[in-house]
């Protein structure tokens, strides 16, 4: 069972994590989650260790029980600009400022972290897997980045979008070499085979 970070009432901490970080297509999404200290679900996990029926499952239930909730995107012109990790940070950030309540602490799933506002903070590696509230984050950071690539792949069919999400899979290599890149490919990851770079 998941834990809350501090079981104190009055306290505001607000899980924060990202999904699609190593995609060659598509934004980074981010998202913040505020959940009751008391808070407690029996499939709640890290989302990547969720099938997509209870990720899908889980996220009106923590939307429904959140305190606050959020999620915010940058997308791959803004990744090839400032590089993607700083790209996530700034979509965490993006997330926290659209909170309804502002956190008292910051929970941050990995092992870096930009302080925003003077918020204090704690980077968790594998927090996802510990604290509902990260746990949470990151359901609704992969479900809502998984339905923006299902949409993409309607304006974009010949890259299986739907399929892979945008992640380096053989499926989407391929595509790359019959079809090149799409605007919202991240042209910085270098996903060009070299055969077409140098023709």
């Amino acid at each position: 069972m998941l834990q809350a970070y501090h079981d104190i009432a009055n306290t505001f901490e607000a899980g924060v994590d990202e999904a699609g970080r190593g995609c060659y297509a598509g934004p980074v999404f981010a998202a913040a989650v505020i959940l009751p200290t008391d808070f407690q679900h029996p499939l709640l996990n890290d989302s990547k260790q969720l099938s997509e029926k209870h990720r899908y499952a889980l996220r009106p239930i923590i939307e429904a029980s959140a305190i606050a909730y959020s999620v915010a995107q940058v997308d791959a012109a803004t990744i090839d600009q400032i590089n993607i990790l700083k790209a996530s940070f700034k979509a965490m950030h993006l997330a926290i400022d659209a909170l309804r309540q502002m956190p008292t602490h910051l929970l941050i799933d990995g092992n870096k972290f930009i302080t925003y506002n003077g918020i204090p903070h704690t980077c968790i590696v594998k927090g996802d897997s510990i604290y509902a509230s990260i746990a949470a984050a990151s359901i609704l950071a992969k479900t809502y980045r998984d339905d923006y690539m299902v949409a993409l792949a309607k304006q974009y069919p010949q890259y299986g979008f739907e399929k892979h999400k945008g992640y380096g899979t053989l499926q989407h290599r391929k595509a790359i070499e019959q079809y090149g890149l799409c605007p919202e490919h991240r042209k910085s990851f270098n996903i060009v085979p070299q055969q077409l770079s140098l023709m």
